[in-house]
């Protein structure tokens, strides 16, 4: 499931029988319930949900905040992660599967201009909790992946140098100049396998990714 349909077109071409592709606009809240129908009509079962999508939304100060673009925020970083699990959770309770949530540092710590983002984070961790209350057969955790070199990085670093808090900029580009970013693969590694062997006494947590719980993942 993405935005855009070629890399994991690419992917599909590599592994035809064991990749299916959704594209879509995650404010769009059928693609929930349409990427779970995807997924068993093609496999017959769900094992785990890993949601990793993600927006920026609005950089600013909350006296200068835009309801309407807060309200989109909501709706992509948040309120979708809701329609997915809501679609899976049958299926998940079969399975005893795992739901793998990519959190943020900016939900547990205060940054100037981050106030919307860093909301729906907090969000976030706060659902996974509710998970591990109502949810004893599925194990839901939520991950702070650190820096890591993506598309967001690059945004932060050129499209905002004007709008963040200059010293709070610095923190990026300056990780960005030392070569300190993560790659991808990185916490991906650590989620891929949490989503097949996550132990329940992880549900309802948030962790960073290299946290010393997860040390039997990396």
């Amino acid at each position: 499931m993405a935005r855009s349909a070629e890399p994991l077109q690419k992917l599909k071409d590599q592994y035809p029988t064991q990749v299916e592709v959704l594209t879509g606009d995650l404010a769009d809240f059928s693609l929930g319930q349409k990427a779970v129908d995807l997924a068993l009509k093609a496999f017959g079962h769900l094992d785990g949900l890993v949601l990793n999508h993600g927006m920026l939304g609005q950089v600013a100060n909350v006296a200068e905040a835009d309801p309407k673009q807060w309200q989109h925020g909501f709706d992509v970083n948040f309120i979708s992660l809701v329609t997915f699990i809501k679609a899976g959770l049958p299926a998940l309770r079969k399975s005893k599967g795992k739901i793998i949530l990519t959190s943020s540092g900016a939900s547990v710590s205060g940054f100037k201009g981050w106030g919307l983002y860093g909301a729906t984070k907090a969000a976030m961790n706060h659902l996974a909790l509710s998970l591990g209350e109502e949810e004893p057969d599925v194990t839901s955790v939520s991950i702070d992946p650190g820096l890591v070199d993506t598309e967001i990085q690059r945004q932060i670093r050129e499209d905002l140098a004007t709008t963040m808090d200059r010293q709070f900029h610095s923190v990026f580009t300056s990780v960005h100049q030392a070569g300190n970013l993560l790659k991808p693969e990185q916490p991906g590694n650590v989620m891929a396998k949490l989503v097949i062997d996550a132990p329940n006494s992880l549900s309802g947590k948030y962790l960073t990714w290299n946290d010393e719980s997860l040390k039997a993942f990396q």
